[in-house]
């Protein structure tokens, strides 16, 4: 009929809304699991503002595990970050120490590249209108191009739509927390010359400023008790050379301004980032001040958590409860990052009142390795240890073992096939590693029935190293090991994270 506008239905296993790092991330990883994904993004093209340009350590080996890092050549590299502005060593034991500076625009273009070419379907220009739990699926209405309404049929939706996230909204997820009280002004800017600025603190504000080679600087500023007020649209770029003036004395009113933002010291987090099939990655299920590029590698992080169980959910090979792991693992990861950024948005947005306290974290950080080491692990990733309870939430293993939980440290080893090292050994194209320490040719045996879904290698590792006293580990194709064999034997760990093997 003439005026009416077309619909179309779309059946998929897993539908992830937004297009953003996360939700290329994970439509990746879930293709990697062999479930089918489709990814409805609002905007018709890819973004050209890139606002999150910091890649972390542990971030960087996950990218490494999927053989993603050659095309990204050699960004730069920087030893130092901060905490609250406060500089701060990052380098600890990884193949990939301090950060990595990729824009957002890279990003995004190397994993919907990637995703897309494992087989994942994009849907540009389709924004979400309505979302309904349908007993054992998910019925999703989303208006495209040209008025055309898309209905989507899916055993899952994963919403990776953002801070604002409009999957949240529509489902009404529970989001408590703090809203922002103060904010910073964010611009790229050509045609300017301005002193760069490492978080320089003035007296009447905080203003940061970085030139990039291709002669655009990024500014940021924050004027001293300015409240955060709520927002309809951007701000004006008006608004930031007033603010940047007021703060610094310098006129930058008659640069040209790429793109402007603000960002604020909001703080939630969903009470579940699972209920029932519909689920939640990246700041749509938590929101926070961007401090040090955490907001990013955190989001990542969860899509690759995420990703690998979800997937052997759909295919039918999930153990009881390991989709329930995803939000009991990062959930607790989340809130320790919201804590520390919130302590950040202090000592960075404070006034005069937090010098001393400034003052005394500087001298902790300078003179106390520990304190250096904690912060480093904490901001880089590196520290994650998981609960070591297994996907069935059964206490089966000893939390006195450093590696349970941890992610598989970066040692060099020796085999049967010459040497190599455990970065070599994790491109394993999303499949479990099982890492056998001590030349036992059962543990071959036991793995056989799950050949499809977990690699086995033999290798030895020097003395003395993180892995020197282990047998065995088990690791789970997010890095993180599930077993060192201490804690039973190997066919009951297996069955434990992996379920049913290939040969049921």
């Amino acid at each position: 009929m003439a005026g009416r506008s077309a619909t179309r239905t779309l059946e998929t296993e897993v539908l992830v809304v937004g297009a953003g790092p996360v939700g290329l991330m994970l439509a990746g990883e879930l293709r990697l699991g062999g479930a089918g994904t489709v990814v409805l993004e609002r905007r018709a093209a890819p973004t050209t503002e890139s606002r999150a340009s910091t890649l972390h350590a542990r971030t960087m080996e996950l990218l490494d595990s999927r053989g993603l890092l050659d095309a990204l050549g050699t960004p730069p590299h920087e030893p130092r970050g901060h905490f609250g502005g406060i500089p701060l060593d990052l380098r600890l034991p990884s193949p990939w120490p301090g950060q990595w500076k990729v824009p957002q625009t890279r990003t995004e273009e190397l994993l919907q590249e990637w995703a897309l070419g494992l087989g994942a379907e994009l849907r540009r220009g389709h924004e979400l209108r309505a979302v309904r739990v349908a007993g054992d699926h998910v019925e999703a209405v989303a208006a495209g191009p040209g008025g055309r309404t898309l209905r989507i049929r899916a055993r899952y939706v994963v919403g990776c739509d953002g801070e604002d996230s409009t999957l949240r909204r529509l489902t009404g997820a529970e989001f408590p927390g703090r809203d922002a009280g103060r904010e910073l002004l964010r611009a790229d800017v050509a045609g300017i010359d301005v002193p760069n600025r490492r978080f320089q603190r003035l007296e009447r504000g905080l203003a940061i400023a970085a030139r990039r080679g291709d002669g655009v600087t990024r500014v940021m500023v924050h004027e001293f008790g300015a409240a955060a007020e709520p927002r309809s649209a951007e701000p004006e770029f008006s608004e930031v050379a007033q603010v940047w003036k007021r703060v610094t004395g310098e006129d930058i009113s008659g640069g040209t301004p790429l793109w402007v933002n603000s960002f604020g010291d909001a703080n939630r987090q969903l009470v579940a980032y699972r209920r029932g099939p519909v689920l939640f990655a990246g700041d749509a299920a938590h929101r926070q001040m961007p401090a040090g590029g955490q907001a990013l590698n955190l989001g990542l992080q969860d899509a690759v958590n995420l990703g690998w169980k979800l997937a052997a959910e759909v295919r039918g090979r999930a153990p009881r409860g390991l989709l329930d792991t995803y939000h009991a693992e990062r959930h607790a990861v989340g809130r320790r990052v919201l804590a520390n950024i919130r302590a950040q948005a202090l000592l960075l947005l404070g006034g005069p009142e937090v010098e001393p306290v400034r003052a005394l974290l500087g001298e902790l950080i300078a003179e106390r390795p520990q304190v250096r080491e904690h912060l480093a692990g904490m901001i880089s990733g590196l520290d994650i240890r998981y609960g070591v309870a297994g996907a069935d939430g059964a206490g089966r293993a000893d939390r006195a073992d450093p590696l349970l939980g941890a992610r598989l440290p970066y040692v060099r080893l020796g085999g049967p096939d010459g040497p190599s090292s455990t970065a070599d050994l994790l491109r394993t194209s999303g499949r479990a590693l099982l890492l056998d320490l001590a030349g036992d040719a059962r543990l071959r045996t036991a793995a056989r029935p799950w050949a499809g879904r977990i690699v086995t290698v033999t290798g030895r590792p020097a003395p003395g190293g993180p892995l020197g006293g282990a047998r065995a580990v088990l690791v789970r194709p997010d890095g993180y090991i599930a077993w060192t064999g201490e804690d039973g034997d190997a066919e009951s760990a297996l069955n434990l994270w992996f379920g049913i093997s290939d040969r049921n």
